[in-house]
């Protein structure tokens, strides 16, 4: 991921195995990560379980919120691919009790498809 692509709000993806590694001790008994992306300093990781957020706080970074979503609390979510001039593909999630959708912005060069069907996956169990 590029310094512009971060500071323009675009997330990257990360490579499951390194992030595997990184995270295993808030990982469930059996649970893998499927897909992880990251923006900036934070994360959304996509497990077989759940969808974790990683918000790192702070100059140093060293304190850290760990946000777990459900599957099953995610009521609907979409993806906007990007276009000819539009630099970023966008996904939204809703989450049962906010009116307001969980909005993650990624870089052209990602494969939002990919990530549509880790969601569908899961979500639609």
């Amino acid at each position: 991921m590029g310094f512009f692509d971060g500071m323009m709000g675009n997330a990257a993806e990360v490579n499951p195995s390194e992030a595997q590694r990184e995270f295993a001790r808030i990982l469930a008994v059996n649970e893998r990560i499927e897909k992880a992306y990251k923006l900036i300093r934070d994360l959304f990781i996509f497990t077989n379980k759940r969808l974790i957020l990683v918000d790192k706080q702070g100059l140093t970074g060293k304190k850290v919120e760990y946000h777990s979503i459900p599957y099953k609390s995610i009521t609907h979510f979409s993806i906007e691919t990007a276009g000819s001039f539009d630099l970023d593909a966008e996904l939204k999630i809703w989450i049962s009790g906010n009116a307001l959708p969980l909005q993650k912005q990624f870089n052209k060069n990602l494969n939002i498809y990919e990530l549509q069907t880790v969601l569908a996956e899961y979500v639609l169990k």
